[in-house]
């Protein structure tokens, strides 16, 4: 039996977990909700931060639109959400940001970032749209997101696993042309 216990949007690249027994499925899943897994990912977004470094803390709130779609929005009453952001590299309108994930909710790298002013190339739900059908008419098509580094206990002996994803070949050839190299 395999389970899937760590998920990543339809469209977001990198790494996925999963597990093999269901007491370590189990586990798993418990340390994702108590936030014993470090969960590293890279985006290219609009703009350029103010700051090198710093934390969004919104709550999000999930909701069902009347055609039936599931969307995240920032909401005061919403679940608690941060989502801590590093600035890596940046061109005049563009950056490429390092998000570690402190809390897993739905979208929450998608929404924060949109709220703060800098939606992820290729957000189809929260993005910036002009921006996105402009770049797709220059070959960029894919969610500039990726699922970069996980790290944890292995569940059943304890043991420091380290995972690491390399940017997607599309994501690579994107980030050099933008900002020159791509960061290890």
């Amino acid at each position: 039996m395999l389970e899937l216990a760590h998920r990543l949007d339809r469209d977001t690249s990198g790494l996925l977990i999963v597990a093999k027994k269901r007491s370590a499925l189990v586990e798993l899943h418990r340390m994702l909700r108590d936030g014993e897994m470090e969960k590293v990912y890279a985006a290219v977004v609009k703009g350029v931060p103010a700051k090198k470094q710093f934390d969004i803390r919104e709550s999000l709130h999930k909701h069902v639109t009347a055609s039936g779609e599931r969307r995240v929005s920032v909401k005061e009453d919403g679940l608690p959400a941060v989502t801590k952001v590093k600035l890596l590299g940046n061109s005049a309108d563009l950056s490429l940001l390092e998000l570690r994930l402190m809390t897993g909710r739905t979208h929450q790298i998608r929404v924060h970032l949109a709220h703060a002013g800098h939606p992820v190339l290729g957000d189809d739900k929260y993005g910036d749209f002009e921006l996105n059908r402009a770049l797709a008419r220059q070959g960029v098509k894919r969610l500039m997101l990726h699922a970069q580094r996980l790290t944890f206990r292995h569940p059943i002996d304890g043991s420091t696993i380290r995972l690491r994803s390399a940017f997607p070949a599309g994501m690579v050839k994107f980030c050099e042309t933008q900002f020159g190299s791509v960061p290890k």
